[in-house]
């Protein structure tokens, strides 16, 4: 019997993978809705799956963009954090340097 491919289940891997790498390459909010775009058709790639797995084939696709997904995603969070801890020391830098008076 000659089984279809999975819906979805390319574009979830697709997107796990363009999570990751625009996370590190550009900038951590293109990742994560990449990530959130993955996990969606994840989602719906299992359920078509759930349905009828006699049918389809690549579920291994929907297994591995699922977890690159949510790598991506915790990649941008952390880039998140790290961009919150950045910016927070040059505003604690530049409120002491003015309350020392520095800047007048």
């Amino acid at each position: 019997m000659n089984r279809e491919s999975l819906p979805g289940a390319s574009n979830a891997l697709t997107f796990g993978i363009l999570s990751i790498v625009l996370t590190l390459v550009c900038c951590g909010p293109f990742g994560a809705i990449f990530s959130f775009i993955g996990l969606s058709n994840a989602n719906k790639a299992e359920r078509a799956f759930n349905e009828d797995p006699e049918r389809y084939s690549g579920y291994e696709n929907v297994k591995t963009g699922r977890i690159l997904s949510y790598i991506g995603l915790a990649l941008a969070a952390i880039l998140l954090v790290f961009t919150i801890i950045y910016f927070g020391a040059i505003a604690a830098i530049i409120a002491g340097a003015a309350s020392e008076g520095a800047f007048n």
